[in-house]
């Protein structure tokens, strides 16, 4: 059932999101203040967080995202990382609603303590051998509160879990 489930949502994720093409801004920002680092949005592996937080799992999404693809803030707050970590370059933004979002390979064109908003141009899709898309590249797009690790895809507006309420 997981498996179905897993499969399920990979189709659902895969159907592009068109921006709105503002000056290379992603859409404007949904009822969350969130956007995808990447357009149009195509997911290339799910959230898939492990049962233990020591387990395999994946911590974050991979986006279709090649070489040179201009990556975009997904929320509002200050860039906090932007470096190299282990072997690959990694821009982290401390998030004015106290989340951490981190994306990976990506070459930031911004520095530690630049204000930052949804949509506004902070980096590129760098080519990297240690991606979870190799041989080709991804963006990995990684969203924490604390130390757990969040689904990136239910923040962007249209795209969180389906709710159903009982009948009143």
């Amino acid at each position: 059932m997981r498996t179905v489930l897993a499969v399920a949502v990979a189709v659902v994720l895969s159907v592009a999101l068109p921006g709105t093409g503002h000056g290379g801004h992603a859409d404007p920002p949904g009822p969350t203040g969130w956007v995808a680092p990447v357009e149009p949005v195509s997911v290339v592996h799910p959230f898939d967080p492990p049962e233990q937080v020591w387990s395999a799992g994946h911590r974050g999404v991979d986006l279709v995202a090649g070489p040179g693809t201009v990556v975009l803030a997904p929320c509002a707050g200050t860039v906090t990382f932007a470096g190299t970590v282990v072997d690959r370059p990694v821009l982290t933004v401390g998030c004015r609603d106290g989340l951490r979002s981190s994306v990976e390979p990506v070459l930031a064109t911004v520095t530690v303590g630049d204000q930052v908003v949804p949509g506004d141009p902070v980096g590129t899709v760098v080519a990297s051998a240690a991606t979870h898309c190799a041989p080709t590249t991804c963006l990995h797009w990684g969203v924490r509160r604390g130390t757990q690790y969040l689904d990136p895809m239910s923040l962007l507006s249209g795209t969180g879990p389906i709710v159903l309420l009982p009948d009143r």
